[in-house]
């Protein structure tokens, strides 16, 4: 099922993996590289409401990310943000921090929150192109993991 937070972060096209009742989105607006969106597909606003499988399905879905995320990005830090203020879905907003700045496909990725808070504000507005090659290299790196 497809939910209103999911087609605002660009569902389908930044879906790079379904993980039980979760779907894994690229984060368009990227604060650091390899920024992601995971959505729980249940019919579910607040997290008390999420089903007991889709709470099984979110530890998988975790280690599968860092694996990922690791490989690709190599963060030093990983922070999952709960922000339903907009999107009332449950989904996290999933941060790869590290110092400095990572580079992908040509385009740099500073941290600028790093090492306090993630500045949500800031970072590379991907589209087109640039959106395509991150959405692509995830998924392979997905389906390796």
């Amino acid at each position: 099922m497809t939910n209103a937070t999911m087609q605002k972060f660009g569902f389908p096209h930044t879906a790079i993996a379904e993980a039980g009742r979760w779907t894994v989105l690229v984060r368009p607006k990227q604060p650091t590289l390899g920024s992601l969106v995971l959505v729980c597909r249940d019919e579910a606003t607040a997290f008390s409401d999420v089903s007991p499988e889709a709470f099984a399905d979110l530890a998988e879905a975790v280690r599968t990310i860092e694996r990922v995320l690791r490989a690709h990005v190599g963060y030093e830090r990983i922070n999952y943000l709960m922000l339903m203020m907009v999107d009332p879905d449950v989904h996290f907003h999933v941060i790869p921090r590290y110092e400095g700045a990572r580079e992908h496909a040509g385009v740099a990725y500073p941290d600028k929150g790093w090492p306090g808070p993630p500045d949500l504000a800031s970072g590379v507005d991907l589209a087109g192109e640039a959106l395509d090659a991150l959405v692509s290299a995830l998924k392979s790196r997905w389906s390796q993991a």
